[in-house]
């Protein structure tokens, strides 16, 4: 009896004869002799591994949790099948002990304020924890990153004592400046009297404004202003 095997154009098969591996099998039309033989398709295409809830310490020694992405694609199906006993698993494993070597050796701070960039060598270090096993790992990235109740509120009080400090200064820096050019302007009358009269006469020829003068003697009081 034998068998018609299609492997799509995304896979791979992998043909044992006895038990053992005898060749892999590129996309198309195969035949196989059953009960001898066997192939095991594996699924080439690139996809994501999800690392979720991991609770880690950083190097100041409060706790975290967070997530991590693993993008990666199997590039030797015989080895993908044949070295371990689940090579998902093992890259799973790798990609977690790698988050949290980058985790511990960074303060809170650094890791809060860091960007994907600064853990740029997670995907080299699950590299070479999996070589030997058939996957290619392309990338890794921290997704998320969850805190403590109590420390996302201190830090939120942080953040707004440190806005409200740069508010003040704002404001302080504004009336000091306001405070300099009063005493400019003082400096200038005091240096020029003539030019209060001018300033003087200015605002009095603006339209609206009434002008009241009194003779020598006389209190601009008693004047009548009709």
């Amino acid at each position: 009896m034998v068998w018609r095997v299609t492997i799509m154009e995304w896979e791979t098969g992998v043909r044992f004869v006895d038990g053992k591996v005898r060749d892999q099998l590129q996309p198309g039309r195969h035949y196989v002799w059953p009960p001898r033989s066997q192939v095991h398709r594996v699924d080439r295409r690139p996809r994501w591994l999800v690392v979720t809830g991991q609770d880690v310490l950083t190097a100041d020694g409060l706790s975290v949790r967070l997530s991590a992405l693993a993008r990666w694609r199997v590039v030797d199906a015989a080895r993908y099948l044949t070295t371990t006993e689940s090579a998902q698993a093992d890259l799973h494993t790798a990609v977690q002990l790698a988050v949290r070597d980058a985790i511990t050796a960074v303060s809170l701070d650094e890791l809060v304020s860091a960007r994907t960039g600064a853990f740029g060598g997670l995907a080299e270090d699950v590299r070479s924890a999996t070589a030997g096993i058939g996957v290619e790992v392309d990338d890794v990235v921290i997704r998320d990153l969850m805190l403590p109740g109590e420390l996302r509120l201190a830090m939120t009080q942080t953040l707004m004592a440190r806005e409200a400090g740069r508010a003040a200064l704002e404001r302080a820096r504004g009336e000091a400046a306001a405070l300099r050019s009063l005493a400019n302007t003082a400096k200038l009358v005091e240096d020029h009297p003539a030019l209060l009269h001018l300033r003087t006469l200015e605002v009095a020829a603006q339209p609206g404004t009434k002008v009241i003068l009194a003779a020598p003697g006389l209190d601009a009081r008693d004047v009548d202003p009709g």
